[in-house]
Parts: C-alpha cells; structure tokens; sequence
C-alpha cells in the first residue's frame, strides 16, 4: 500500500474514532500527524510543526478574545440592539444584512476571512439574544462572503484571474463574480428557509427591557449607554475594520493587540474574555490542519489530483476535480486548492472537449462554497465565535452541512457550467 493511501486511510480512522469515542478531533489529528509524519514519512519533528497553522491560530484566538471582551462590557449587546433600530426592528431582515455587509467587504477587497473575522461575531451574538438558529446566521456570513469573493477587485478573484493568464487560458472576470455570487445567493436563499428565517419577526421588536441573562429584567436605558469601556471597544472595532481592509493588516495580530490594549484598562473584562476562548476549537482546528499539512507535504493532495486528471473521460475528470477541490478546501486553503486544481485542468481542457471558462467557474465555486465546513478558516471563525451554544453539537451541525455542500454543489455547478461547454 502507497504512503498516501495510508495517509488517507489514517484521516478516515481519525473521524470514525473522534465521532464514536468523543474525543477531540485536533487531539486525534496531532497524534495522526505524528504517526504518519514520523513513522511513514520519515519527517522531523519540525517538519510535522510545519504544517501547523499559526495563522489561524491566532486569528481564533484573537477574534473571539476582542469579542469575548466586547461582550463583556455589553458592547455587542448595544451594536445588536442599534442594528434592531436601523431594519425598523425586523429581525428576519438581519440575517441578509449581514451577508450583504460580508459580501461587499470580500467584493471590495477584504479577503473571506478577514470579512468572517469582522462580521461573524456581531451577527452570531443577534443571533444568541433573538434565538436565531446559530447555523443560519453563520452560514449566511460566510455565503455572503463568498458570494462577494470573485469580483474582478477582489483577493479571490484577482489570484484566479492570475492563475488563469499565467496558464494561458481563456478567461472571463464577469462569469467568475456573478457564478459565485449566484450560486451562493441561492444556497442563502435556501438555508434561509430551511433553518426558519420565515418564521423570524417581520414587525418591530422590543429592545429595551429584555430578560437578561441571569433571569432579571434589564433597565430600559441599559442597552443604549454608552459607557467608556463600550465607546473604546467601538472604537477598537473600528480599528480593527480599517487595519484590515485598509491597511492589510493580519486580523489576528490586530485583533489580539486590541484587545490586550482594553484589558489593560479594564483588567476584569480582560480576565473574563481570556476564558471565554473556545480553547477546544482552537485544538480541534489547528489539530486538523496540522495533519492535513502532512498529507500535503507527502503528496497525498497532488497524488489525488493526478490521479484524476489521467482520466481518458474528460467531464468525468472535470467532475472529480471538482469534488477534489471541494473535498481537500473543506480542510485547507480555498484559493491553494485552486492553485493547485487549475494547473491540473489544463491537459483536457487543451483538447477542446472542456470549456475553460466554466471549468475554472465550477472549480472556484466547489472550492470556496464549502468554507463553511468547521475546519476551514471561515467555518473555524464560526464555530469559536458563537455564544450561548453547545459547540459539541453546533459542530456537527456544520460538519453535516459543510459535508452536505461537498455533496451536492459540485455536481451542480459541473452541470450548469461545465457540461454546456461555456467558455
């Protein structure tokens, strides 16, 4: 048996033992890398650390450190109830705000997570206070992000785009965007009705003198206070969103600067946020992508990906690389996997037999749509920033849906691009 069906054979094993025994996944994972890292690949200890994503890292622990802090001081509490005012208090209107906002943050430059980063907390602390299923308002985060993903301006559309000019393929900005945005609008669409946005509130709610929650009724004016702690965490958020989209800096590193920053004047609201991160989410994610970067340094993802392009069918082949792409960005970097994927296309697709441009369409779309999986950046951002749930089961409600999106869009979208030969 090859090393990289062994490896494969291990990341199958690690899920079957994680979901019958409980036991952490990253923990798991770590193990697996070890094993395989050490025992079939002959790596080092440091090429195993390699692997771990220390990025991502940071990002979840920045992130929900800020806003951990932000609700803490009921800084969040008053950016949802100012969010109530300006939709007239419809709730159901809500949850497209905020894939509108993620949307034009990506269309406009931010990178997806960058924009998940931002918005996902603030939408997912209005879900927790309006009982709002956590899936949906997350998923809707992150489809809005990718729906804006592809613009000719974007990060994501900008590196496809040069993907494409450097293999010298036939290309069109227009058809990637509106492919994206389209597709995504739809899954929104259906995810909305699916998980009860019908039957959200469409007339004014009340926004003062709510239930808090420790049972007492909150004062009428507590909500709309601002006090200094509340005006300097809005004023952190607002840093925040402009390091990020104007200055490009990291999300984490700023995110957990700001929040050391607050804590030093407001050590309490510090030493409660810092025991709010979801530590467990943090090991389960960095645990994951550590053995998925073993697999990629063994070869396992090439070995897969060639091993389908040398397929004599070629929409069979468009089919599988679109499933591959879906697959392996379930647990590691979209635009990477494209990166890869394209390449890869471009023996059949020289043929004739495949349109170019609705190929690399499919591939973008099956490869980012799924980033709402728990072990991508955007579905990690999600999970770790949604108060008031259980994570064990909010887990596998992204799991499943994350698998049902593997599932169903490639299929999809190789028949609505791939199949009529556009391009």
């Amino acid at each position: 048996m090859s090393d990289e069906l062994i490896s494969i054979l291990v990341l199958v094993v690690v899920f079957v033992i994680a979901t019958t025994r409980s036991i952490n996944m990253g923990a798991l994972s770590f193990a697996a890398a070890f094993g395989v890292g050490e025992l079939v690949a002959d790596f080092s200890a440091d090429h195993i650390f390699a692997g771990f994503p220390g990025d991502l890292f940071v990002v979840l622990v920045g992130v929900t450190y800020l806003f951990a802090l932000a609700r803490a001081n009921g800084t969040t509490d008053w950016l949802v109830h100012a969010s109530i005012r300006l939709v007239g208090g419809r709730v159901a209107l809500i949850p497209w705000v905020m894939f509108a906002i993620s949307g034009a943050l990506t269309a406009i430059g931010a990178v997806s997570p960058a924009a998940v980063a931002i918005v996902a907390p603030l939408a997912l602390s209005f879900a927790a206070r309006y009982r709002i299923s956590p899936l949906l308002m997350g998923a809707m985060v992150v489809h809005g992000s990718q729906g804006g993903g592809f613009s000719p301006i974007s990060i994501y559309g900008s590196i496809v785009n040069g993907i494409v000019d450097r293999e010298k393929l036939p290309g069109n900005e227009i058809t990637l965007f509106l492919t994206s945005l389209v597709v995504n609008l739809i899954i929104a669409a259906v995810v909305f009705v699916v998980c009860g946005g019908l039957k959200l509130p469409r007339t004014a709610v009340a926004t003062a003198g709510e239930e808090r929650e420790d049972g007492a009724e909150a004062p009428a004016d507590a909500e709309g206070r601002l006090t200094p702690a509340r005006i300097a965490t809005l004023a952190a958020l607002v840093a925040l969103v402009v390091a990020v989209l104007a200055f490009d800096l990291d999300a984490g590193l700023t995110s957990i600067s700001l929040a050391v920053a607050l804590s030093v004047f407001w050590p309490d609201h510090g030493k409660k946020a810092v025991n709010e991160v979801t530590w467990p989410t943090v090991l389960l994610i960095c645990g994951v992508l550590t053995y998925v970067g073993v697999l990629d340094e063994m070869g396992t993802i090439d070995y897969a990906g060639k091993a389908v392009s040398d397929i004599g069918i070629p929409l069979l082949a468009a089919l599988l690389l679109c499933y591959i792409g879906a697959i392996v960005s379930a647990f590691a970097s979209s635009v990477g996997i494209m990166g890869a994927l394209i390449p890869l296309a471009v023996p059949f697709l020289a043929q004739g037999d495949i349109g170019a441009v609705g190929m690399i369409a499919a591939l973008a779309v099956s490869a980012t749509v799924v980033d709402v999986s728990p072990f991508s950046t955007n579905g990690a951002l999600v999970l770790a920033n949604a108060p008031d749930v259980d994570r064990d089961r909010f887990f596998r409600q992204l799991m499943i849906y994350g698998g049902i999106m593997v599932v169903a869009v490639p299929p999809v979208v190789w028949l609505a691009m791939v199949v009529p030969g556009i391009g």
